[in-house]
């Protein structure tokens, strides 16, 4: 058995995804910027060393702002918190992009950073959550940012931020 739609709803839920999708994409973010950078030599907990572990970030304002780390949780990327737009990154919220430099870092394994499936599989040393946070550390330069941890993989490696002493939480 098969269920028959009305004729109208293929193109009114297109027009709707195309209408959200502008919509998040668009924002009101300003200096929203997405790059790589690379860590030469990084030293995994095991002792194991990668000649270069690219890590990804998008970061939001401008660098003369307070600068901002926020974490995705275990299973998400950096990429994904831009879509909060306004009201988290708008013009008198909490983390206003004009007084804030937002720095959104996918971890180690995670978005366009650089994870087993690239191409090493197997030979990809094995990491945990201090390796992560210790290239975040380094990606960002972080001794005076904020950390803002947004859901419980984020709050984990924000314990592993305090337990390190490399940051602050936002108040």
């Amino acid at each position: 058995m098969s269920i028959r739609y009305p004729s109208f709803l293929l193109p009114a839920i297109t027009v709707l995804v195309a209408s959200l999708t502008v919509t998040l994409a668009k924002g009101n973010e300003p200096g929203l910027k997405e790059g790589d950078w690379v860590v030469r030599d990084f030293r995994f907990h095991t002792g194991e060393v990668m000649p270069e572990l690219r890590l990804h970030y998008t970061t939001i304002g401008e660098p003369t702002g307070q600068p901002v780390l926020i974490l995705h949780g275990t299973t998400g990327s950096g990429s994904m918190l831009p879509r909060f737009g306004g009201e988290l990154f708008g013009d008198g919220q909490a983390l206003d992009a004009s007084k804030y430099y937002i720095i959104l870092p996918d971890a180690i394994g995670h978005g366009k950073s650089a994870k087993p499936s690239d191409g090493l599989r197997s030979k990809f040393p094995h990491y945990n959550y201090d390796d992560m946070v210790i290239a975040q550390y380094r990606l960002a330069s972080i001794r005076s940012a904020r950390i803002a941890p947004p859901s419980p993989g984020a709050r984990e490696l924000h314990g592993r931020h305090a337990h390190l002493d490399l940051g602050r939480e936002v108040p």
